[in-house]
């Protein structure tokens, strides 16, 4: 294959080694161990180079600063590569996705997010498979947007959502068929790719923003709720029931709700469920939700709903335009 991909490495159990606290990944250990494992592989292959990040983290560890590195390095290296590779610890992965998915724009390379349940130390590990097929199809160039591969499957970034701590098959797209699956072909779902980017790569560096999420559930005590919902908060996802509910037992909620928007404070609306979607108005416990200024996160995951508060409140939008982009497609992170 004449493609070259750079593969940068943050961190995570793919790359880890067993400590007497437990595995933790080790600086300059994994490029050796890579070239090892990869070194009887065909020319099926694209070049590579790897990057490796110091500190290398445990992906619980990655927050907002480290999404923005990342982006750089795939935006300094845009011009020089033909894909690019991130591997990363699975916890977190979904989230790191969901967020270069916003962050980068007009993307027409491929950005391939993968791990492994199994440190690459290993002999059980599956992290062999998911690098070979993630540098395969960020060689081959047919995606152009950020994609997770995991478990022979490769799933839109910002659709995807961890499922599994301990499966080999950790993470599905419950809302959104995977892009491609590794049989003996890796075989593409050409009718789900998103079509390249029209201009030239724009990487937004996120902000620091105060966002909260906020899951509900039978019995909760809406008290406790009206202390987060604070002038400081930027926005907050809220985790329904169903396709948007919340009890209507206490109406003190969605005047909680109303006065935080009016106070600036974008409020959106995810289910619990991991299919559907959320319909505001559908029935009468989510009415008061859509009354009190709450917009609906449709089918997003809560990763997509988050990140993409982070993407567009760094943006320095005015809060209408934050409430509208929320509730359109910019990314191919819902569906309407």
């Amino acid at each position: 294959m004449d493609k070259k991909i750079c593969i940068i490495y943050t961190g995570g159990t793919i790359g880890m080694v067993p400590t007497e606290n437990g595995y933790a990944p080790r600086k300059d250990y994994f490029r050796d161990i890579l070239i090892s494992s990869l070194n009887e592989e065909d020319d099926s292959l694209p070049d590579w180079d790897i990057i490796e990040f110091d500190p290398l983290l445990d992906s619980s560890n990655i927050d907002v600063t480290h999404w923005t590195k990342i982006g750089r390095a795939i935006a300094q290296r845009y011009d020089d590569y033909d894909g690019f590779v991130v591997l990363h610890g699975t916890d977190t992965m979904a989230y790191t996705a969901s967020a270069l998915s916003f962050s980068l724009e007009n993307l027409s390379k491929p950005v391939i997010i993968t791990g492994s349940q199994i440190p690459l130390c290993r002999v059980r590990s599956d992290a062999k498979d998911n690098i070979l097929c993630s540098m395969i199809i960020a060689g081959e160039g047919v995606v152009n947007e950020v994609a997770l591969f995991f478990g022979g499957k490769l799933y839109r970034g910002n659709r995807a959502t961890k499922v599994s701590a301990d499966d080999i098959a950790a993470f599905d797209s419950p809302n959104c068929p995977p892009l491609a699956t590794a049989g003996i072909d890796i075989r593409y779902n050409y009718s789900a790719l998103r079509k390249p980017g029209s201009g030239k790569l724009f990487l937004t560096e996120l902000k620091q923003i105060p966002i909260a999420v906020l899951k509900f559930f039978p019995g909760m005590q809406f008290s406790l709720f009206e202390n987060i919902m604070t002038e400081s908060l930027s926005g907050i996802v809220l985790e329904a029931f169903g396709a948007g509910n919340i009890p209507s037992n206490d109406e003190s909620l969605p005047d909680i709700i109303k006065k935080a928007f009016d106070k600036g404070t974008i409020v959106t609306v995810c289910s619990q469920c991991a299919k559907g979607s959320v319909s505001l108005g559908a029935y009468e416990t989510s009415s008061s939700l859509k009354k009190a200024g709450a917009v609906s996160g449709y089918n997003m995951t809560t990763e997509a709903a988050v990140t993409k508060l982070y993407y567009l409140f760094s943006q320095d939008y005015p809060k209408e335009k934050i409430k509208a982009y929320m509730e359109t497609d910019i990314r191919g992170e819902m569906d309407l």
